[in-house]
């Protein structure tokens, strides 16, 4: 059986479309369903069900994928590590959130970009969940850092860490408040608090409303930037309350530039995902980073 058949065949069978399996392998549309047509007549069986949006596996499809892929990710691997003879660096393209890849992902990263005969060049690109899953699905990013678990066989995600979410303000609104006051009166005693936030939806403050409070924000958004270390400066400037990352605030708060105004028995909190192109973790760089991130989580928690 031909190799070059099963590769396009396993591609297809992770992407869930023909079209999708095209782009990742540098081919057409056209060329990738021949080729899948002439795996099916040598087999004598279907091996996919077109549909209106893409293709869904057969039982025999499914069975030949279980047995085929694992071997061809060998062979994959193989190939890649004879690579790491060349002198060449390779290139590794992540995507994330804008704040937690700047702050935290780079950082940890920077280290494996030296001349140690085992570095690689780094690429970074900055986008919400949906971008950075969109793109390392079209093959544009190696490796991208996701607060969204994708469905599907084309992509693998790990559980990288959690983030805690805490709520903050200015000093002055701590004291405008009153000590003890949301304690006694919940969510009403911020009512009258002006929000930052990076969307006019409030994603930080519906999500902690929801989990601490049990029910939505009253107020609307004062301040909006598309930035979280944005609204962390904005917040500490006194512009109003704010809900941020732990991770992102905790020079702040030990400096007293902006207070927590609530400390929850439970906090909220989010999970990252490192997430690859299935069958991508046999290429060395790739396997190299995705490793050194979750080492590099174990000091973040």
């Amino acid at each position: 059986m031909d190799l070059a058949l099963l590769r396009t065949f396993v591609t297809v069978h992770r992407a869930g479309s023909f079209t999708r399996a095209a782009a990742l392998l540098g081919l057409s549309q056209p060329a990738v369903t021949a080729q899948i047509r002439t795996l099916e007549r040598q087999l004598g069986r279907p091996l996919f069900l077109r549909q209106a949006r893409g293709v869904t596996p057969t039982m025999i499809g499914d069975e030949l994928a279980h047995k085929a892929a694992p071997h061809l990710d060998a062979l994959v691997e193989i190939a890649e590590t004879g690579l790491d003879d060349d002198s060449s660096l390779r290139t590794l393209h992540l995507a994330g959130p804008p704040e937690f890849t700047a702050e935290r992902a780079l950082p940890a990263l920077v280290e494996l970009t030296g001349d140690d005969g085992q570095g690689f060049a780094l690429r970074a690109s900055f986008g919400n969940a949906e971008e950075a899953l969109e793109g390392l699905s079209a093959g544009h990013h190696d490796l991208a850092i996701s607060t969204a678990q994708p469905r599907g066989a084309l992509l693998t995600a790990t559980a990288l860490c959690d983030e805690e979410h805490v709520l903050v303000a200015a000093p002055r609104w701590h004291k405008e408040i009153g000590p003890g006051t949301l304690r006694g009166k919940g969510a009403l005693a911020l009512e009258n608090v002006p929000v930052v936030e990076v969307h006019e939806s409030l994603p930080f403050v519906s999500r902690y409303w929801a989990s601490v409070f049990d029910c939505r924000p009253s107020a609307s958004g004062t301040v909006i930037v598309p930035d979280l270390r944005a609204v962390l400066a904005c917040a500490s400037a006194g512009a109003g309350l704010a809900v941020l990352p732990r991770y992102l605030c905790a020079s702040a708060l030990e400096r007293g530039d902006v207070v927590a105004l609530h400390e929850p028995p439970v906090p909220p909190l989010r999970t990252y995902f490192l997430v690859v192109r299935t069958g991508t973790l046999a290429m060395p760089h790739i396997a190299r980073a995705h490793e050194w991130l979750q080492r590099a989580a174990t000091a973040w928690d």
